[in-house]
């Protein structure tokens, strides 16, 4: 079994480098790890890495050369990104620059995931969000600007979950066809707070997907591939920065497939525009300063369809409160700087813009342009009439703090504080929890996939019901103080 590395070379195989300087074969690796892992290396021999004629992928081009016997075997290397970079160096790229590659970052960002139980973070939190990098560092870690990375010290911890790339291609077969399929999306884009999956089977797209036998690539119906990792030519660059010149001297003719973004984003918010805040002075003249300090750090570009009316601006002002965002003087807090500028959970006029556009080009493959624009702006009104009722609830629950009526927790740095959804301690507070991000969640997401049901039954219905019963308890609990104090 043991033969000299000149003449393995020779013969074309794989080899594992020992420390007697002999090398052991790609047969070894398979034959014992069939007997340890058969369905693993059943996965792997159907791969294209193991059948690729031009570039056969083997163990030690992912797991490295240390792991040598059966008792040695946390010596393998496990994989990150940048292994599947070597080779998918665009993918790579583009995965850096996506949404998904600040998921990790974004969970860490959330107030109420921060000393959960380890089994509820590892079976629940991370088991999605582990598609994003590790070791991005944000205003936690003193980081003011732009995010980070630690060089790879939040890596060394974990032995399990540092790929990326297996999120969606999983191991060992890394099928491109699997992460083709909208059902690779649901098992994190599903569920009572980002139903993406539900709303996009029950719309028209979904139904067509499924009656004619789930074509994920060139099929009558967009999947959620179609559009939000969209084809399109990218400029490849290298580790230092340097463009990636094609054979023809050309530097723009990869296709890019892993770069997902959305204009709304996550929430369905967006930035306030200076324009909009100061508009905002002459109906309500007492937050004049307020307002102005604000307006200073916000951009000057206009977001294109959106009617920004000062009442729809004061509104998604309140709905920044409640999640943390402004302080009580709609001042930007740091959970502002973590959230929306490091982790990226909500567009700028330009990027928004340009990402919209983009989504509506690849409506208009299906669709006329009068239909796409009018569907827009039927979504956008969704989210701003939901927005209106939202923002009545909570500026019912933010009186009864200024009142006295509800008392601010110890440890809170903002009340109401919607991301502490685990610590509500009324049922009030509750259920402005389960409006915010889980009703309006479905009205918006539904609108925008085109799901009539749950836009409507899960989302507009429950909402109105929801803001309802805030006023209703809100007048209760006023109640039962003023009895109290008399």
């Amino acid at each position: 079994m043991y033969i000299k590395r000149t003449l393995s070379l020779a013969l074309g195989s794989a080899f594992l480098l020992l420390s007697n300087n002999v090398v052991l074969a790609q047969d070894d690796c398979v034959e014992c790890h069939k007997k340890e892992n058969p369905k693993l290396i059943k996965e792997y021999e159907a791969s294209l890495h193991a059948v690729n004629k031009k570039k056969k992928t083997t163990c030690v081009d992912c797991h490295g050369k240390a792991h040598q016997t059966a008792e040695d075997h946390k010596q393998a290397t496990l994989p990150t990104a940048e292994t599947c970079g070597e080779c998918h160096k665009l993918q790579l790229q583009d995965l850096r620059s996506s949404k998904h590659n600040l998921a990790w970052f974004g969970m860490k960002s959330q107030i109420a995931w921060h000393g959960q139980p380890g089994a509820i973070v590892h079976l629940g939190c991370s088991g999605c969000h582990k598609i994003g990098q590790k070791g991005l560092m944000g205003i936690r870690q003193g980081v003011q600007g732009e995010v980070q990375y630690d060089g790879g010290e939040e890596e060394s911890h974990y032995r399990y979950g540092n790929t990326q790339c297996d999120a969606c291609h999983t191991r060992h077969s890394f099928s491109k066809s699997e992460a083709q399929s909208p059902r690779t999306c649901s098992n994190c884009h599903r569920g009572s707070r980002h139903p993406q999956w539900e709303t996009y089977v029950s719309s028209k797209h979904g139904i067509i997907w499924e009656n004619e036998g789930h074509q994920n690539v060139d099929g009558r119906a967009p999947t959620c591939q179609t559009c939000h990792l969209p084809k399109t030519l990218k400029v490849v660059k290298d580790k230092n920065g340097k463009v990636v010149k094609n054979k023809d001297g050309s530097d723009k003719t990869y296709l890019s497939t892993h770069g997902v973004v959305t204009s709304w984003g996550f929430w369905g918010l967006r930035f306030p525009t200076k324009y909009n805040v100061l508009a905002l002075i002459e109906k309500a003249p007492a937050l004049e300063q307020n307002l102005k300090d604000l307006a200073k750090l916000l951009p000057d570009d206009k977001y294109i369809d959106l009617d920004d009316d000062s009442d729809w601006t004061l509104d998604r002002l309140r709905i920044w409160q409640a999640l943390g965002l402004l302080d009580d003087g709609f001042q930007p807090t740091k959970r502002f700087i973590e959230i929306v500028s490091q982790g990226e959970a909500m567009r700028r006029p330009e990027p928004f813009n340009e990402s919209r556009s983009d989504m509506k080009g690849i409506c208009n493959e299906c669709h006329g342009g009068p239909y796409v624009n009018k569907h827009f702006k039927a979504s956008d009104a969704v989210i701003k009439a939901s927005d209106a009722k939202v923002a009545q609830a909570i500026s019912a629950v933010q009186a009864l703090y200024k009142d006295g009526i509800l008392e601010k927790p110890n440890g809170w740095e903002y009340a109401p504080d919607v991301l502490r959804y685990y610590e509500a301690k009324t049922k009030i507070e509750q259920e402005l929890y389960q409006l915010i991000l889980g009703y309006r969640q479905h009205a918006f997401k539904g609108a925008f996939h085109t799901s009539q049901d749950y836009m409507h039954w899960y989302g507009w219905a429950p909402l109105n019901s929801s803001v309802n019963l805030i006023l209703e308890e809100a007048k209760h609990l006023r109640e039962e103080h003023k009895a109290k104090h008399r």
